[in-house]
């Protein structure tokens, strides 16, 4: 499965490629004035194409073409640009994200960069890895730590990252929003950063995203410090050791 994942994201990859800051690109407005490419288009549509004829049966989730539900226990959920206002600026933080889920739990994901070459993979219970090597989560302390923060294009969401944005300092040492929520999981999955707060993202976003830090060592909640499960799409990832700055400043932002 997770070789199947990987082909289709490097056949997407190829793609992606092609339309970097190429005059070729279009972008068009959708219905919640983000911008989607005939890039985005392409992409989704060629590794739902590849994943199809390995796992036919298998359900869907794409953030372009919706929902296929074939009542199998099996989803594959798949981003074909995280990022794609980043993209179409010219700006290489984004990702292809494609996360296989099991009765609603993660358990393999391919998250792929080709402008950086970064490839990162994960399966339940083996490892988080990041072009092969094996990588885990920093054990920096919350006064020299950064987090990032991802939302969605709602304007309440954007309104509560605001006030994140003004209270973070006071716990933790830097914070920024980078527009790929997928990316910056990755990032703290191997170590470049300590901590992700997730304002309303879509599963599309942190599906593959979530199981690469949790095997990477990480550690995930809600906003109370409560577990975490797959649908709750506003929630905490952190090395562990800054977790208990992370429930302080959503306390504080309330």
């Amino acid at each position: 499965m997770l070789d199947t994942a990987i082909q289709a994201a490097k056949e997407g990859g190829e793609i992606l490629e092609k339309y970097f800051q190429s005059s070729l690109l279009e972008r068009k407005l959708k219905d919640d004035k983000t911008i989607v490419t005939q890039a985005d288009e392409e992409i989704e549509k060629r590794i739902i194409e590849i994943i199809k004829k390995d796992y036919p049966g298998h359900a869907f989730l794409a953030e372009e073409s919706g929902k296929e539900d074939t009542g199998s226990n099996y989803a594959w959920i798949i981003d074909p640009i995280d990022g794609t206002r980043n993209f179409a600026n010219g700006i290489p933080i984004f990702a292809i994200s494609i996360a296989l889920v099991k009765d609603e739990k993660p358990i393999a994901s391919v998250i792929y960069n080709p402008i950086t070459n970064d490839l990162f993979t994960g399966e339940k219970g083996k490892g988080a890895f990041w072009n092969g090597r094996q990588i885990v989560v920093s054990s920096q302390q919350a006064d020299k730590a950064m987090i990032t923060i991802g939302t969605s294009s709602k304007p309440e969401d954007t309104n509560l990252v605001h006030r994140y944005f003004s209270h973070a300092r006071q716990y933790v040492n830097a914070v920024r929003y980078l527009g790929s929520a997928a990316l910056e999981l990755c990032y703290l999955g191997r170590g470049g950063t300590e901590g992700f707060i997730s304002v309303g993202t879509s599963k599309w976003d942190y599906a593959a995203g979530t199981l690469l830090v949790l095997e990477a060592g990480g550690k995930m909640t809600d906003f109370h410090g409560n577990p975490w499960t797959f649908a709750q799409n506003y929630f905490l990832a952190s090395n562990g050791a800054i977790h208990p700055q992370l429930l302080e400043l959503t306390r504080a932002v309330g």
